[in-house]
């Protein structure tokens, strides 16, 4: 079994190889990207795939020995181990978050690279390549965001305020009855709709305190944003209140809640 990687040693490199990953994205990004349907009918693009080639080269270079559940991977049939043998660690990477969002040209997309250890998340990585802003786990414990090449600044859920809660919801996916219908308990104050894995970085800055997901999603559309928005002092958790783990059958995620404090 491999070692335990340094994650505050990985932390540079990983946001090298999701700049590049995202650059290669990019080289896509235009009037013209076009989606092909997958054989589970979700979309991809060129850009989902180039952006997968430079992150599993660099995983490989950066963490070897380490697998890498990557989503256009899987769709292609290649997994990294058996089922039912889920290894003690693993890399769980989205290339590209929000290929309906790329392909709108909205600017909410993202790249995702989440690492799993006995089955919960450990470290994460988001960064958003028309922003070029990423937020990461720092390695010891707690988040951070930074855009180009300005500085570090922490990544703190905040406590709800008297006013209600800033709610996230998916832009293209999601059961907004089942939504509608959970959250007449909260006092809200504003809905926002965002793509992508976006709506944990909201949560994460302070900028939003729910998302509550009803409907289908991957367990690489989660990993990375719940490490970095459980980091920053948030939660993901199912309906039933069990912190949302991975390693599941089909990498599939049930219904879940994710909060700020």
């Amino acid at each position: 079994m491999t070692s335990s990687p340094d994650l505050g040693a990985l932390v540079a490199p990983l946001i090298d190889l999701a700049r590049a990953a995202g650059k290669a994205a990019l080289v896509h990004y235009g009037p013209g990207a076009a989606a092909r349907a997958k054989r589970d009918g979700s979309p991809v693009t060129d850009a989902d795939e180039a952006s997968e080639a430079v992150i599993l080269a660099g995983l490989a270079r950066l963490t070897p020995g380490i697998p890498v559940v990557s989503e256009e991977q899987i769709a292609a049939g290649h997994t990294p181990f058996p089922p039912g043998e889920v290894p003690r660690r693993f890399w769980l990477v989205d290339p590209l978050d929000g290929t309906k969002e790329f392909v709108a040209r909205n600017g909410e997309f993202a790249v995702n690279i989440g690492l799993v250890e006995d089955f919960h998340p450990v470290f994460g990585l988001l960064h958003g390549p028309v922003l070029d802003e990423v937020w990461c786990s720092d390695g010891r414990g707690a988040a951070f965001r930074t855009r180009g090449d300005g500085p570090r600044a922490p990544l703190i859920a905040r406590a709800v305020p008297p006013s209600g809660v800033i709610v996230v919801a998916s832009r293209s996916h999601g059961n907004m009855p089942a939504v509608d219908a959970f959250l007449e308990d909260h006092a809200v104050a504003q809905r926002r709709i965002l793509g992508s894995a976006l709506k944990f970085a909201v949560l994460a800055a302070g900028e939003a305190d729910l998302y509550p997901r009803f409907g289908p999603t991957s367990e690489w559309d989660s990993c990375a944003g719940q490490a970095i928005l459980e980091q920053a002092g948030g939660s993901v958790v199912t309906l039933s209140g069990k912190r949302l783990a991975y390693g599941k059958p089909g990498f599939r995620n049930p219904d879940f809640i994710a909060r700020g404090r």
